[in-house]
């Protein structure tokens, strides 16, 4: 009963892997929570929020692309040890300094930049190792299942961080940076018993790497869905993501209450986040049972639609009472338009392509989003948290009505 439903769970390997990240992710949404926190409280600046995206994303501008050529032809296994060992010590040094009271907002966000850079390595040879696990077949009801413990994540770390900040108060944010660090023992531990079955047989390295990602490029070019699902996941990088790290903003100031007290805006932050958490789990639990559902180019649509409008109403309310369903509704858009442009380019590409195809794709989902938050965050500074979120959520909504009108194929695209 429970392979028919969840078929990639029949991998061994993959059982394995999935519960250590899952672990882990928990302890990687604490840290995400804290961290835009701790920078607002540094100082009470929304730039340096958008400062804060900036670096953990920037790296993947600059290295997602050619990464995509290198990890065809690396050990994706040893890649994602190697790169998760790299974010537990940047975990570990972050929580000292902050727990020794000598952190600095350039502590911050150097060490954010450690982590932007292992995560744009990690990420791509990650993607690409999830077939190794399930093979093809299975491969759909894996990304789901993956994007489930990464909601599921998301909903656990962020309300765990509350007591961390309620009962610890200004030791919490150290302590969680510290649990963080902890987590990543998880995944690292699981790695070292999974065995992984390349689809292809490994090939060395070759000199002509410029070669190979002019192939890549030249696919994703010629290939119109596979070219216009990158597009639809490149707007919302620079303009839509990005609203995350104004989450801070909207709990302390645009959502404010009589007889606030730090302690009720930490917790008003962490039930914002969390709010966003339930829409995603609820989103990824539904693609994972219904992972043979064909017209996944329909729900895609939806989610994009159902994610820009969401925003866009956020950037109208005044009352936590008003936002909580609204960041349900945004987590729900976003996972379901994740996961679905996920799939639906994996399927589509031939193996050979996969990890080419694949960093092109990263790279329009999380090359662009330094830019997106530094441009959101600098529009908060000036004009106002809402009034940023109101601008990049039309931009979207009118993108996506545009690739959809332009193009109804990709709205009935089906795998």
């Amino acid at each position: 009963m429970l392979s028919q439903y969840f078929p990639a769970l029949s991998s061994r390997d993959f059982r394995i892997f999935w519960t250590g990240q899952f672990l882990s992710l928990i302890g990687t949404w604490m840290q995400s929570t804290v961290q835009p926190y701790l920078a607002y409280k540094l100082t009470n600046e929304p730039i340096y929020l958008g400062a804060i995206g900036f670096a953990a994303a920037i790296p993947a501008f600059f290295i997602t692309l050619p990464v995509g050529v290198f990890v065809e032809h690396w050990d994706k296994r040893k890649t994602v040890i190697w790169m998760q060992t790299l974010m537990m010590l940047q975990a570990f040094i972050l929580a000292a300094l902050t727990l020794t009271g000598r952190v600095t907002i350039w502590h911050l966000l150097s060490l954010t930049l450690v982590l932007g850079f292992a995560n744009a390595i990690d990420v791509t040879a990650r993607q690409a190792m999830i077939v190794e696990l399930v093979g093809k077949q299975a491969l759909p009801n894996a990304i789901a299942l993956n994007s489930t413990i990464f909601n599921a994540a998301r909903v656990i770390g962020p309300s765990l961080t509350a007591p961390f900040l309620l009962l610890l108060q200004d030791q919490g944010i150290g302590w969680a940076f510290f649990a963080n660090g902890v987590s990543y023992l998880f995944v690292i531990v699981s790695l070292l018993f999974v065995r992984t079955n390349p689809v292809l047989d490994p090939t060395p390295a070759t000199r002509d790497w410029l070669a190979e990602f002019r192939a890549g490029q030249e696919y994703v070019r010629k290939t119109n869905v596979v070219a216009l699902l990158i597009l639809t996941a490149a707007v919302p990088a620079f303009f839509g993501w990005p609203f995350v790290q104004l989450i801070p903003v909207f709990a302390s100031d645009v959502l404010k209450a009589v007889g606030d007290t730090e302690a009720i805006v930490a917790a008003r932050n962490s039930f914002l986040v969390t709010a966003q958490g339930v829409g995603a789990l609820i989103a990824a639990f539904t693609l994972a049972v219904f992972s043979t559902i064909r017209r996944k180019g329909l729900m895609l649509s939806i989610g994009q639609v159902a994610f820009a409008g969401a925003l866009l109403a956020l950037s109208f309310v005044h009352t936590l009472k008003s936002a909580l369903p609204l960041m349900i509704l945004i987590g729900w858009g976003t996972v379901t338009q994740l996961a679905l442009t996920n799939t639906l380019i994996q399927l589509f590409v031939p193996d050979e392509l996969r990890g080419r195809v694949l960093s092109t794709y990263l790279w329009a989902n999380n090359g662009l989003a330094p830019f997106g938050s530094l441009f959101l965050g600098y529009l908060a500074q000036v004009r106002g948290a809402p009034l940023a979120v109101r601008f990049g959520s039309v931009v979207c909504l009118l993108v996506y009505l545009a690739v959809h009108a332009y193009s109804p194929a990709l709205r009935s695209a089906e795998a």
